[in-house]
């Protein structure tokens, strides 16, 4: 026993070694001598190529049929240029075929050129739904209402139509007019200050219209102070939103900036959403979006209490839409999301609204004369409904200027599920597909020589007859929602702006250039000189 407690127990039949000429003391210097020679760095140098050629061959398996590079840069694609994004470069894809795509990072991005192709992606909510980028749902929040989905997304969206109504429309115009009356002050004063020597008004532009959405959006709940904070802001938010960013949001990056910016702004609007909960239910009269959504739900609140007790109520006074009692962030994240459609586009169709008049001395003469005439020959005649619908050369003007620098160029969709979108093609499950608005906006058979600026087309011609290529505001279920705010806004602005100012553009070399920033913008800002008309 002493002597069997120092050797094994370990039967010959059960060791692999036993009768092979191998001791088991030499097992060690084998795998010694199979891995002598090889180091880490070969190690790691072998598992990086492996990846970069299961890299390229999932991208050359997704691209499929369609136009794109043959080959990928490995892992990060083409997000250098994405960084600081041309239009050339968004142009040269568009003409690269029906379908093209890109894979940066994780995200395999299919672009849909062709108005057929757009309108089949924005038409086919079973298989697409809006996702923005990826770091929207950080920035405007996972619950927020654009990111709901089917019946959800529908019922949400019966709840708001009503506060873009004819009727609702005209009862934010006096707060409109009231900001622009203010910035066309500031415009002026910023030419004085500048010596009558032209300066760059694209940030201003952008100001303007963060007041003039902020003032229809939540009334005078929130200062002025605040107001240019968020406009000032808003840059952050913006750059956080380009096409292709860093997903994660790591601390001094722009995602990060613009989720603190963000924050600050929902921050804000739930300040005024509590003020005009208040305000609606002392009886005040509506005069902003917020205080329409509120009384709404005031109303539906007060029938499903009357029905609760069983007190009779007329069918007649029940509410269009019944809607719930939302918490004061829940209006916050839905107001917010207005800004978010709105800040961006608005202020790239009031800087090239601006320029390609002050360009076109004819446009800004006939869209000055319809004017003063629709207001009876008082130019200081404020601003209703009826004189809106008048304003046919100026509505001509709004429109040929989204047709021909339409603000928004692409619009994202996360793909749902596997996606048949031609005979031959389909969009793989988790990709990224974008249907695109400028190629439909500019197609020769819809309108005619299209890269020429000319209103009459949407009077005398039959730009009016093309609803198929009017893809400024989207089609589908998520088209929208204020596609006639957006327009009569800047109908109401660049026309009073023609009765009360004069604006000189000093063209450069980069005036016609085109660049990208979410939306578009002139390449030079746009240089103005404004001076008061008399």
């Amino acid at each position: 026993m002493a002597a069997a407690a120092g050797n094994s127990f370990t039967s010959p039949a059960a060791n692999a070694l036993y009768g092979s000429g191998l001791d088991v003391k030499d097992v060690g210097g084998v795998l010694q001598r199979l891995f002598n020679g090889t180091s880490g760095w070969t190690i790691a140098l072998t598992v990086f190529l492996m990846l970069v050629v299961y890299d390229q061959i999932l991208y050359i398996y997704q691209k499929g049929s369609i136009a794109g590079p043959r080959l990928k840069i490995p892992f990060m694609g083409p997000f250098l240029d994405s960084v600081n994004p041309k239009f050339e470069g968004y142009k040269a894809k568009w003409d690269s075929g029906d379908l093209s795509c890109v894979s940066v990072f994780h995200k395999f991005v299919v672009i849909a050129s062709t108005r057929d192709m757009a309108r089949k992606v924005f038409n086919s909510p079973m298989y697409v739904k809006p996702c923005v980028v990826d770091v929207a749902q950080k920035l405007l929040r996972p619950t927020n209402w654009v990111f709901l989905d089917g019946k959800a997304h529908v019922d949400f969206r019966k709840g708001l139509n009503g506060l873009f109504t004819r009727r609702a429309l005209e009862l934010y115009l006096p707060g409109q007019e009231e900001v622009y009356d203010k910035y066309f002050a500031k415009f002026l004063k910023l030419s004085e200050d500048a010596g009558r020597k032209p300066i760059p008004f694209m940030s201003a532009f952008r100001e303007l219209n963060c007041a003039v959405s902020c003032r229809t959006f939540v009334g005078h709940y929130t200062t002025d102070e605040a107001v240019r904070k968020i406009a000032n802001d808003y840059y952050m938010i913006t750059a956080a939103l380009e096409l292709v960013n860093f997903p994660i949001i790591i601390p001094f990056t722009k995602t990060w900036y613009g989720k603190k910016a963000a924050d600050m702004v929902l921050e804000e609007f739930a300040k005024c959403a509590a003020k005009s909960k208040v305000r609606m239910a002392a009886g005040g009269d509506i005069t902003c979006i917020m205080d329409g959504w509120v009384k709404a739900m005031l109303e539906s609140q007060e029938y499903r209490e009357k029905v609760a007790k069983g007190v009779p109520v007329d069918e007649a006074n029940k509410p269009a839409i019944l809607l719930r009692e939302f918490t004061d962030f829940e209006i916050s994240q839905t107001i917010f999301t207005f800004l978010f459609a709105s800040q961006d586009a608005s202020s790239s169709a009031t800087t090239w609204l601006f320029q390609l008049m002050a360009d076109r001395p004819d446009v800004f003469e006939r869209v000055r004369e319809e004017q003063l005439r629709v207001r009876d020959g008082d130019k200081d005649r404020k601003i209703d409904m009826d004189m809106m619908d008048k304003m046919v050369y100026t509505r001509a003007v709004v429109k040929e200027t989204l047709r021909y620098r339409p603000p928004v160029l692409m619009v994202p969709y996360m793909v749902k599920k596997e996606f048949p979108v031609t005979a031959s093609y389909t969009v793989p499950k988790g990709s990224m597909v974008v249907p695109t608005t400028y190629p439909a906006l500019h197609d020769p058979e819809a309108y005619p020589d299209p890269d020429t600026f000319n209103p009459d087309r949407w009077i005398t011609g039959t730009a009016e007859q093309q609803v198929k290529n009017w893809l400024v505001f989207g089609t589908g279920p998520h088209y929208c929602l204020g596609q006639t705010y957006a327009q009569l806004n800047l109908m109401a602005m660049i026309g009073k702006a023609s009765l009360h100012l004069d604006w000189v553009h000093h063209a450069t070399a980069q005036s016609e250039t085109i660049k990208v920033f979410a939306t578009i913008f002139p390449q030079d800002d746009c240089p103005l000189v404004f001076t008061k008309r008399e």
